[in-house]
This record gives structure tokens, sequence and C-alpha cells, in this order.
């Protein structure tokens, strides 16, 4: 496997981490054992106190999804690594498995008056995640890791969506500290915006290859 692809094990090393946060962020929905509940209504109204976490952790796995197809797609690029690629990706990895923490925090705040601090947080590492990306393309244009022409090309469109991300989520997060509700439904929307902008770019790879 090796010979064929010399990143298979940093791929299945990434895929572990990926596999691990996804798991995570289940973890901090649940029902408070202090939460008195002695009928069927009460019960029904604890499940409701935690719809904003349920909420949180499908647009936080939906983050890790979107992140963890780029990466399999970005690993396709390139067809060997370096030093500063694999510290590069490895801070990739930090911002995928520190999402739980800000995800717990959104879900628990989100709809009371402190509110701001953990919106804020949550936009923070996305921004920062969208550093790392700029790291792990400009790491492997300086250090030719590219297959191909179309390969570096495709490089470079990632590392200016890495700088995108970084501006709009940033903005995001200062506007957070005012409106933290509003930009909670405006970071979910960018969400959903990448999300199909994936999917679409994948589809469009796909018919191409078949041509």
């Amino acid at each position: 496997m090796s010979s064929e692809n010399p990143n298979s094990r940093l791929e299945a090393f990434c895929d572990g981490v990926f596999s691990i946060a996804l798991t995570l962020l289940i973890i901090d929905i649940k029902i408070s054992s202090a939460e008195k509940i002695g009928s069927t209504a009460e019960f029904w109204l604890a499940i409701k106190n935690i719809i904003p976490s349920i909420f949180t952790f499908v647009l936080s796995f939906i983050i890790i999804l979107i992140t963890w197809v780029n990466h399999h797609n970005y690993i396709k690029l390139i067809n060997k690594s370096s030093s500063s690629f694999i510290y590069a990706n490895g801070f990739l990895l930090l911002t995928v498995v520190f999402i739980p923490f800000p995800t717990s925090l959104v879900g628990e705040h989100i709809l009371t008056n402190h509110a701001s601090p953990a919106v804020f947080l949550y936009n923070i590492v996305i921004a920062i995640q969208g550093v790392a990306w700029v790291l792990i393309s400009t790491t492997s244009l300086r250090n030719e890791l590219a297959k191909n022409k179309e390969s570096i090309l495709e490089i470079i469109i990632n590392r200016r969506n890495g700088y995108l991300s970084f501006i709009i989520y940033s903005l995001l997060a200062i506007l957070s500290l005012w409106f933290p509700l509003t930009i909670a439904i405006v970071t979910t929307l960018t969400l959903i915006f990448w999300l199909i902008y994936g999917i679409k770019i994948k589809h469009e790879h796909l018919e191409n290859e078949k041509l």
C-alpha cells in the first residue's frame, strides 16, 4: 500500500482523528441526571431543553464532515510529503479535535445571556482552521508535493478558500460579541453553503473523470 501511496499512513492516522472527533461531539448530549423527571410531560420538556445541543452537534458534524471530505480530496493532489506539510496537517487536526469543546458551549449557552463567548469561540476555531488550510497549501506548493499542474491549480484554489474562510469567520467572531444569536444563524447558513458547494465541486470532478 505504501508503495502506491506514500501518504497512506498519514491519511489513515488523520481518518482516525476525524473519527474520534465525530464521536466526542455526541458525548455532551444527554439529559442532566440532576433534572427531576416525574412525568412524561417533564420528560418531553427535558428533551426540548437539549434541542440546542442537538442542533449544534449536527452543525459541528457537518463542519468535521466537510473538513474530512476536503482533506480526503486534498491528499489525492499530492504524491509525497515533507516535515513542514506533516506539521501543518497536524495543526489542522488540532482544530478538528478542538471543535467538540465550543460545540458543547454553544449548545449549553446559545439561548442564554452568556451566548457571546460561546459563539465567538466557535467561529474563531473555524477561522483558525482556515489558517491551517493555508499552511497546508503553502507547504505543499513550497515543497513541490503536487502530482501535476492540475493539482497545483487545485491547491492554489484551496489556499484561496482558506484565506476566505479565515476572513469570514474572524469577522463573524467579532460580530458575535454583540449579536450572538444572529451570528450563530449566519454561521449555520455559511456552513450549509460550504456543504452544498463541496458536493457540487465533487460532482463536477466525477463528471470530468468520466469524460
